[in-house]
């Protein structure tokens, strides 16, 4: 460990561009041959990764981890494993999360419980996990979560604070321009870090930034005269491209909002609803069709009609049956069994398009025994105390959405649900997903990663609109890429004296 040096990418708020940063710098390294891992030792994400155990780490050969670390794994070049993210929190509801040590899901518990009972068996599971990846690598970039000010949890702020103490860290604190006051949210933030914290500060980057750069040379010189802390670059406001992390970056329930390709016109492109269910999971599935020219996704409140929609793909959720009863209680249902486009269920989502849902009571914050779902496939599911967390590679045999596609294709599969599958319905992605003509539910996330199964469905979207799809654009730069180039290009590297 002592040979390792370990960057803490901390934050005055959430969703300041630490992540892109982060990645951004593991890319950036690992092209300049230096051994590179990143590192959250503590994450509160819905979007997560079925990833192989650390070697050194307890458990199952599978376990989960936040998203931004798998994608930072990948910038990196090293295989994803749970050390990246040791400690994940997964809310339910009811103030609950599903604790995540070592990749494996130990229980259900609100916030105060967690602090009192768990927090210091979640350190020591990060310290360990942090002291594996600095024997095996030069640099780890570790990213920060929330804000790295929050004086009420100083004393128990794992993924920032306990993660500058316990890895020797220096800092980089993040700050974003564009919501306004980002010298005084810096300022205040650097004068509210423990001392021993505030000695490691090394640098700020400011992020988001639009229009001429010369605008904030004043403040920058302020800021710098006030703290002694070094403003190290200004980030323009140029989303890379990277997966969200969480559902900070969605609209909120009551309010539309659509991403995609808008370069295309209208009479070219379809729209894929998906409805903003409160709870929320691996929403991320949805990303490679939002890259797809022409294809526009819409996260749209749980009772806007489908009018405009060309399909419908219900994302995963964290919470099957709360998010059920929300649905219905919005009229969704009814909306959706009177669609006639292509629909793709994915994990929660195919839960949601079968019949019946037993033993409700072990996804649910209530006690419940059974619920029915919307009835739109012939299929029944029943929760279980374990979860399923894996990679898997599934033969695709192309039916309903996906009909015509064949070959191989690659996921990951997170669980606790058992779905039975009439033996007449087609398996278009494996034994346990289902379909009819067109209608298609599967437990495998990252399904639209495969090109095999992207294209299918975005054919079936175009065909059943009656539109001709514009010509794909395959020069695009890789979101990895666009990250380092980001950061190289606008933050002295140098001054952070990282090995070379």
């Amino acid at each position: 460990m002592a040979d390792c040096r370990t960057l803490l990418v901390a934050g005055t708020a959430s969703h300041v561009g630490k992540s892109t940063v982060a990645a951004g710098l593991c890319r950036h390294l690992a092209d300049s041959g230096v051994s590179v891992a990143p590192f959250k030792a503590q994450n509160m994400s819905n979007n997560a990764r079925a990833v192989p155990a650390s070697e050194g780490a307890p458990g199952a050969a599978w376990g989960e981890i936040g998203v931004s670390q798998y994608v930072q794994a990948r910038t990196a070049r090293v295989p994803a494993n749970t050390d990246h993210n040791p400690v994940l929190l997964k809310p339910r509801g009811d103030a609950e999360s599903q604790l995540v040590l070592d990749g494996q899901a130990v229980g259900h518990y609100a916030a105060g419980d967690y602090y009192d009972g768990h927090w210091e068996a979640a350190r020591e599971t990060a310290e360990a996990a942090h002291e594996r990846l600095a024997a095996d690598h030069d640099v780890v970039v570790a990213e920060g979560a929330g804000s790295i000010a929050e004086v009420n949890l100083h004393d128990r702020d794992l993924a920032n604070v306990e993660t500058a103490r316990l890895a020797d860290a220096d800092i980089v604190v993040v700050v974003d321009i564009e919501r306004g006051g980002a010298f005084a949210s810096l300022y205040g933030t650097l004068e509210l870090l423990p001392d021993d914290v505030r000695e490691r500060v090394v640098g700020a980057v400011i992020t988001k930034f639009r229009g001429d750069r010369a605008l904030l040379d004043a403040g920058i010189a302020e800021i710098e005269d006030r703290t002694g802390v070094p403003v190290l670059g200004v980030l323009p406001y140029d989303d890379p491209g990277l997966p969200e992390e969480d559902s900070v970056s969605l609209p909120d329930g009551d309010q539309r909002a659509v991403s995609g390709d808008d370069d295309v016109p209208d009479e070219r492109s379809v729209t894929v609803a998906v409805p903003r269910l409160p709870r929320i999971s691996n929403f991320t599935d949805l990303e490679p069709l939002a890259r797809v020219p022409g294809v526009r996704i819409a996260y749209a409140p749980l009772d806007a009609p489908l009018d405009d929609a060309d399909a419908v793909v219900l994302p995963g959720t964290k919470n099957t049956v709360d998010d059920l009863r929300d649905l219905r209680a919005a009229g969704f249902g009814d909306e959706l069994r009177e669609f006639d486009g292509p629909v793709v269920g994915l994990c929660g989502g195919y839960q949601l398009l079968g019949g019946r849902v037993a033993n409700a009571g072990v996804e649910s914050t209530e006690d419940l025994d059974a619920i029915e779902g919307f009835g739109l496939l012939p299929v029944e599911t029943a929760f279980r105390e374990a979860k399923r967390v894996e990679a898997v590679t599934r033969e695709l045999d192309g039916a309903g959405p996906l009909a015509g596609a064949s070959g191989d294709v690659s996921g990951y599969e997170i669980h606790m649900g058992r779905t039975d599958v009439p033996e007449e319905l087609p398996n278009p992605v494996g034994p346990t997903s289902a379909a009819t003509d067109c209608v298609l539910g599967t437990y495998l996330h990252g399904l639209f990663e495969n090109e095999t199964a992207r294209e299918a469905f975005v054919d079936a979207v175009y065909e059943h609109a009656d539109r001709e799809r514009p010509e794909l654009d395959d020069d695009r730069q890789s979101p990895y890429d666009a990250a380092a180039d980001l950061v190289s290009e606008h933050v002295d590297l140098a001054a952070l004296d990282l090995p070379t």
